[in-house]
Order: structure tokens, then C-alpha cells, then sequence
């Protein structure tokens, strides 16, 4: 996949660094060149000078061909120009934005430009790390409404269909790794001891989910 970052600060560089350990095409534009020094040495990727929002430092970097587009330079107002240039202009299939003041977001995603708002994501991690402390997500969707959590079963489940942890529109169970091996739960397999579950879970369902698991123990 071919992936143009606008931004090479911390977050830029971070993200360009593991999507090329991954295998990806990379190319990163910033305004100052110096920014180029946030990448590791022999960093294989291309880097332009330039502004995010300009055609011609876009169209050198080969965003006619680019699969994704992601602003994360330190100014809201250049993230979203950019990430409209992209969409609107270019055409690129993904587009996504960092935005600093959470306010905004919900403008830009009426755009079609899904946002990922600093301090929106810090305040629900922070949230969810409080008060579910063991079911830290270890992914989320969209904005966060959707999270994907890992837990082993309480004692007490053993024997109980895994199908019937399932709450519709709440709580889905996806996946189990039992004795080392991963399997996909059909309709009948029944909860073992030492079980590791993987939950999809809205959220909101996160605290009944918690509660669920924590049955056993009176918490």
C-alpha cells in the first residue's frame, strides 16, 4: 500500500517508521526539512519539503497513485486542507485526519474525513484504563465506539456455550485461544478452563462486560 503522511513529527515518523517495517510504500512532506531528522537512519521511504496542502509537493510525492492519506502536522486548519485536497481533489480511497481540538471533529467527519482527535482518544483511554483495568482495549473503530478486548474466562463459565456470552448490538465473542491455538467459536463449543477470549464490544457495554467477567469474584 502506498501511504503519503503529511507531518513528520513524533506521530508522522512513528507511523511512517512501522508502516515500512510492514512492507508499505511511504512518503512523508513537511514544511521544515530539517523534520526529515525524526526518521530513523536509512529510512527507506521518500520525504518531500513542501506544504501538505500544495499540488504540486503532493503530486511529486505521487498522490495520483497514493491508497492512503493520513494529516497529522501540528496545525488543525493545514490537516484538514490537506485531507480535502486528498479526497476531493485526488480521490484517495483513505483519508484520515488528527485534529487537536475535539470541537471539530465531528464538523470534518460530516465531511467524510474521519478524525482522530488528540485529546478525545487520551480522556477515553485514560477512562477506560480507570475503570476496566483488565480489559484494556487492544484495538478500536471509528472514534472509539467499537473495541476489541481480550480476557481469560472466569472459572465459573466453564461448560456455558460461548455463543451465549454474545449481546446483541453489546457484546460478541470473535475468537478463542485455547491451549496455545486459535479457533473461531461454532454454534456448541463449550468454555474450557485457561480459555482466552477475544470480545468485539460497544464501548458503552465495556462496564457490563467488566461486571460479567468479574461475577465470580463479587466485584
Amino acid at each position: 500500500m502506498r501511504v503519503i503522511i503529511v507531518g513528520c513529527g513524533r506521530v508522522g515518523a512513528t507511523l511512517a517508521t512501522q508502516l515500512v517495517a510492514e512492507g508499505h510504500d511511504v512518503r512523508l512532506v513537511d514544511r521544515q526539512p530539517k523534520a526529515r531528522g525524526l526518521l530513523p537512519p536509512g529510512f527507506p521511504g521518500a520525504f518531500h519539503a513542501g506544504n501538505g496542502f500544495s499540488r504540486s509537493v503532493l503530486e511529486a510525492a505521487g498522490i495520483d497513485h497514493t491508497d492512503a492519506f493520513v494529516a497529522v502536522a501540528s496545525g488543525d486548519n493545514s490537516n484538514i486542507v490537506s485531507a480535502r485536497t486528498a479526497k476531493e481533489t485526488y480521490r484517495v480511497p483513505i483519508v484520515l485526519a488528527r485534529i487537536h481540538d475535539p470541537r471539530r471533529a465531528d464538523i470534518y467527519r460530516e465531511l467524510g474525513i474521519p478524525t482522530i482527535s488528540s485529546v478525545r482518544w487520551a480522556v477515553g483511554r485514560i477512562h477506560q484504563m480507570l475503570l476496566h483495568r483488565h480489559l484494556t482495549p487492544e484495538l478500536s473503530f471509528g472514534s472509539g465506539e467499537t473495541l476489541v478486548v481480550r480476557s481469560q474466562l472466569p472459572g465459573y463459565l466453564t461448560g456455558r456455550p460461548l455463543t451465549e456470552f454474545d449481546v446483541d448490538g453489546e457484546i460478541r465473542v470473535v475468537e478463542v485461544t485455547r491451549a496455545g491455538r486459535s479457533l473461531l467459536p461454532a454454534h456448541g463449543v463449550l468454555a474450557e478452563p485457561g480459555d482466552l477470549v477475544t470480545f468485539v464490544v460497544a464501548a458503552t457495554a465495556l462496564g457490563r462486560l467488566r461486571g460479567f467477567l468479574d461475577k465470580e469474584l463479587g466485584t
